[in-house]
């Protein structure tokens, strides 16, 4: 019996921690391609211009990721984009790192991370918490392509 009482708060402490990662009904992301809270319908006029900056700033820093020009894998690398609700970015660009500007593609991406946490914080956005890892890329033909 002392166990079930012991148990029992254990088992809500749980339960509450884990609601705190679950997808919010006001603002929620696409299962596919992971599309941010703001892109899906039933959005607010604001919430879609937020997000529109968002996109915006994102195929900036697309365009500066260059994939082609690198012979050997060990030339390619893979980039953080956005800012989840719940920690870490929500997908990697590969780029080459002969061809790119490095230091200006991460100061990009920064903004991107950053305006897209600002988004989450003012809109109360919530998602998954699982760890996302960059994948590995390699050269193919010359452009950099995540495996």
């Amino acid at each position: 019996m002392n166990r079930m009482r012991i148990a029992l708060p254990v088992l809500a402490v749980i339960a509450l921690m884990m609601t705190g990662c679950a997808k919010s009904t006001t603002a929620t992301e696409k299962p596919q391609d992971d599309s941010p809270p703001g892109s899906n319908a039933g959005t607010t006029g604001s919430q879609q211009a937020d997000w529109a900056a968002i996109e915006k700033l994102e195929a900036e820093a697309k365009a500066l990721a260059k994939v082609s020009g690198c012979d050997a894998s060990g030339d390619c690398r893979a980039a953080p984009v956005g800012s989840r609700a719940c920690g870490g970015p929500r997908y990697y660009i590969p780029y080459c790192a002969k061809t790119t500007d490095s230091v200006a593609l991460y100061r990009k991406l920064d903004e991107v991370a950053a305006a897209e946490r600002e988004y989450n914080r003012k809109n109360n956005v919530m998602s998954t918490c699982e760890f996302r890892m960059p994948p590995a890329v390699e050269s193919v033909g010359g452009s950099c392509v995540a495996r």
